[in-house]
């Protein structure tokens, strides 16, 4: 496992619904300057944001709002600064969240729905491997049967973005699979998420968050 190189200032968005803690130790770990925050200009000027979630959708992008997340979100990406999503962290840049029969708004970085899982143990939780594309600089450096740790009942099971135009590069989507083929992880320049959660992931989750600081 190789080290980040350290002075790169991460905040770890504190909206009320994230293991804070726990992202800020394994970011630490790899040589990150981190700092857990809510204060936008903080969150704005930092050379990366990280996004955590835990819970519902629908609570997550209340929190998000009420503490102006996806002001901070849409205007960093706007200026092509990176923001990475974490478990529910990831599902709300999608379109939209179906939890009980009830909608809910996500931020809309991504067309899609997540939705309940099919399978026949949900939630998912445990380890699993993923599937990722060739050329993935998310997943350098890890082992193609590694595994990650995952706790969700919900997830996008279809990606629904198209790119039409030769030169602009597609996303790439890692998946899994847990009674059905789910998205695990997506990088879209400098929007980068994963369902699973990196900081739970023992050493191939330390990778995965060298591999984010170091695009910082």
């Amino acid at each position: 496992m190789t080290t980040a190189t350290p002075q790169k200032k991460v905040v770890v968005f504190d909206y009320g619904f994230g293991n804070v803690r726990s992202a800020e130790r394994a970011l630490a770990r790899v040589g990150a300057d981190v700092e857990i925050t809510r204060d936008y200009d903080r969150a704005m000027n930092a050379d990366g944001l990280l996004v955590p979630g835990v819970g519902a959708f629908s609570a997550c992008m209340d929190g998000l709002r009420q503490a102006r997340g996806e002001w901070i979100i849409d205007r960093r990406l706007s200026g092509g600064r990176p923001v990475m999503g974490i478990c529910v962290g990831m599902q709300i840049l999608f379109a939209r969240g179906i939890e009980h029969g009830v909608e809910t708004e996500g931020l809309d970085e991504w067309p899609g729905t997540v939705g309940p899982l099919k399978a026949p143990v949900v939630p998912h939780m445990g380890w699993n491997t993923v599937e990722a594309p060739a050329g993935s600089e998310l997943f350098a450096g890890v082992d193609d049967d590694a595994r990650f740790y995952f706790v969700h009942s919900y997830a996008v099971r279809e990606w629904e973005l198209e790119v039409t135009n030769p030169a602009m590069r597609a996303p790439q989507v890692t998946w899994a699979t847990h009674g059905e083929p789910f998205v695990a992880a997506v990088e879209n320049g400098a929007l980068w998420a994963t369902q699973f959660h990196p900081e739970k992931s023992g050493d191939a989750g330390a990778q995965l968050l060298t591999n984010w600081i170091e695009t910082l």
